[in-house]
């Protein structure tokens, strides 16, 4: 019976412990006691030792390898977006990814990890290259959420510092060929203190890279392209190495063609509607010429807006010039051709009136004849030549009413190109002259206005655009 007893006995202590040895296994499964593996305290209590000891006795005003050699600095620039550009400020805005690495000795550990990746608040604790934008106007670091700076130590004691910042740089645009031109903006970086005697800055391979354009806001611009130099600055403090990227920009013409170069060669063709109305609608032709030369004159306002105030001549203000011209000199040929189709009374040296006064006491010669053309005719549309008058040898012309003439007594009262009588044509004083009839005027400038604007379009869009 005792044995028995003995045997239960050691069968249920031997159920017992195969159930705590699974209870056992199952615990050590569970993803509390997994984090704990994954991530032991040994590891952090590492990393803070190997901080506290790098930071021990470092200084950070000091650069690495100070009095030795200069300290290398390689720079790579991540360009996220550019725009937009402003013509007005002659300023352009960038948004890029800014890294520098160099070298510093003295935060060299031994570990088995070899990188520590940090966060924003041990750049304060390690000396960082004094790098400054030489062409920004303003620049910010972005904050949000959280300072979007990372810093990694390699345990060599390499050192790679990243920031994101947007700067307004300055770029001075030279606006002779606008807006046909393009530009090569730059972005401009250095020490602020230290000389290429103790800190050189040098590109890596392929430093420079851009992000898709799609997000970009050059609107009036397209992206051609980006080259980076290097060069030496002499100042009064020293010689100081100079990093410069340059973004290759060329202007887009679509917003000035529709909003300029239309509506001036519309107003510039609008003005030769004068040339095909008659000579004697006085108001239709002077309120269309006044009306397109302030179209004219609004247009070039506007245009100048787009532009800062330069003292030179611009492509967009040669070709709104030209079309005021244009313009300007429609209105005047038809005041030209007003003017020397109007009457103008002869002076004449005595007055048929004087003549025939019953009350005036000069005596009236017998000798008084008139000559009339007898070929005149009722149905001639032409005003009638004038009556000449035969008063002691002395030539008169008899005024009438609808009659205009010039008196052309040896040619004395004859315009020098212009002729309004036909008898004013000969005589020695024309002899090389070139003759215009007047009342051709608007035949010739039917002609002339439209064949002088083409030719100029085809000379400035050709020397702008391809030459």
């Amino acid at each position: 019976m005792a044995a028995k007893l003995l045997l239960l006995l050691c069968l249920f202590s031997g159920l017992h412990a195969r159930s705590r040895r699974v209870e056992e296994d199952e615990s050590e499964d569970s993803p509390s006691n997994q984090k704990w593996v994954l991530a032991p305290r040994s590891q952090d209590t590492d990393v803070t030792l190997i901080l506290n000891k790098l930071l021990r006795e470092y200084d950070k005003k000091l650069r690495p390898d100070i009095g030795i050699k200069p300290t290398v600095i390689d720079v790579d620039i991540y360009v996220n977006s550019i725009g937009p550009v402003s013509s007005i400020n002659m300023e352009y805005q960038i948004d890029i990814f800014f890294a520098q690495t160099w070298t510093d000795s003295r935060l060299r550990f031994n570990s088995t990890m070899k990188i520590l990746t940090l966060n924003s608040n041990m750049v304060g604790l390690i000396w960082i290259p004094d790098t400054i934008f030489r062409n920004s106007k303003t620049a910010e670091a972005h904050w949000i959420t959280t300072p979007n700076q990372l810093l990694r130590i390699w345990n060599d004691g390499k050192i790679l510092y990243t920031l994101r910042l947007t700067i307004n740089a300055e770029c001075q645009l030279q606006l002779h060929n606008f807006p046909m031109d393009a530009h090569a903006c730059p972005l401009t970086f250095s020490s602020y203190g230290y000389p290429k005697e103790e800190m050189v800055y040098r590109w890596r391979k392929n430093s420079v890279e851009a992000a898709d354009q799609k997000s970009w806001r050059l609107y009036q611009f397209d992206f051609m392209g980006l080259r980076n130099t290097t060069e030496i600055v002499t100042t009064s403090a020293g010689d100081y190495v100079v990093m410069t990227i340059y973004f290759e920009l060329s202007r887009r013409m679509g917003y000035f063609t529709i909003q300029t170069y239309i509506p001036c060669i519309l107003t510039v063709v609008l003005s030769w509607v004068s040339f095909w109305i008659k000579k004697d609608a006085t108001p239709a032709r002077t309120t269309l010429g006044i009306t397109t030369v302030l179209t004219m004159t609004t247009l070039s306002t506007i245009a100048r807006k787009s532009l800062p105030r330069v003292s030179y001549v611009t492509a967009m203000d040669l070709f709104v010039t030209v079309c005021f011209l244009f313009v300007f000199a429609a209105l005047m040929e038809y005041a030209t051709l007003n003017y020397y189709s109007s009457c103008r009374k002869p002076a004449v040296r005595k007055k048929k009136a004087s003549l025939l006064n019953p009350d005036s006491t000069r005596w009236i010669p017998d000798r008084l004849s008139l000559q009339a053309p007898s070929n005149y005719s009722l149905l001639d549309m032409r005003p009638p030549p004038p009556v000449m008058v035969t008063l002691n040898n002395s030539l008169y012309w008899q005024e009438f009413e609808d009659t205009c003439v010039y008196e052309c007594l040896d040619g004395k009262d004859c315009q020098s190109f212009f002729c309004c009588y036909e008898e004013c044509r000969s005589g020695s004083w024309r002899r090389g002259r070139i003759h215009i009839d007047v009342s051709e005027l608007d035949s010739y400038s039917r002609v002339f206005f439209p064949t002088s604007f083409l030719l100029f379009n085809l000379v400035y869009w050709v020397g702008y655009l391809y030459l």
